[in-house]
């Protein structure tokens, strides 16, 4: 089978699978009910603060949406090990190699195309309640920001689409990444100080400050978190080439 046609038919694989696409229409909607949420009620009282930082909190709800990002990059991949579906899979592409880099690639690219659609609209409808102080695009850090919360949240569905191959398994993976994200990431940062701006999460979000503090830059937090999933990725791939269908 072609390059081509493995990528049509992983496509309509993905989008078949409804909690699949629910979750990737959630990393946009639920991350654009928060921010509508939030900035209507209590933006311009946060903004009045003497430390409050702008541009990090534009991105708010972003924190929200990298759930379902996450939930997006497993349920992609888990379907293919529920009733013996990767067998046929692996019958119609022998060439694993193939499959999982199409697989991966088509994951990735959805991820981005409506990550940055979500990070933008995040920013630019966040912006519409803020009155006196709403910052644009052009506040320094913003558009760096909003590229780089597009590619984060990519980079996050692909870190769990590759402990999905790894684990075989959304569950598990949904288990371990989201308590993480929401509970131990943070009581890891009190504990550990410096070293938690190396954790997955808490190195991809130093783009979306505007003066990061910390060893780290903006887009070195970035290759960190990108680092994280090309491990994940990695094991993936070995798992996948090693083990039976």
């Amino acid at each position: 089978m072609s390059t081509t046609a493995v990528l049509r038919s992983e496509w309509i694989k993905i989008r078949s699978v409804r909690s699949a696409t629910g979750s990737l229409a959630a990393v946009f909607l639920a991350t654009l009910a928060v921010t509508v949420l939030t900035f209507a009620t209590v933006g311009q009282a946060e903004a009045d603060n003497a430390d409050a930082e702008l541009v990090f909190g534009a991105f708010y709800a972003l924190n929200f949406g990298q759930i379902a990002a996450i939930a997006f990059g497993a349920t992609a991949i888990s379907s293919e090990y529920l009733n013996g579906a990767l067998r046929i899979s692996l019958a119609a592409v022998p060439r694993r190699t193939l499959f999982y880099t199409v697989k991966m690639s088509l994951v990735g690219g959805a991820a981005l195309a409506v990550g940055f659609v979500t990070s933008f609209s995040a920013f630019l409808v966040g912006q519409l309640f803020m009155g006196e102080y709403a910052i644009g695009l052009g506040e320094p850090g913003a558009l760096r920001a909003a590229f780089g919360g597009g590619i984060y949240l990519a980079l996050m569905t692909l870190f769990a689409a590759g402990l999905t191959v790894l684990l075989r398994s959304a569950v598990a993976v949904l288990s371990l990444l989201i308590p993480f994200i929401l509970i131990v990431s943070f009581v890891v940062g009190d504990i550990a100080g410096g070293a938690a701006a190396y954790l997955p999460d808490r190195a991809g979000q130093l783009v979306l400050h505007q003066y990061p503090e910390g060893s780290l830059g903006p887009w070195e937090g970035l290759a960190v978190t990108a680092a994280w999933t090309g491990a994940a990725l990695l094991a993936g791939w070995w798992a996948l080439r090693r083990r039976d269908a």
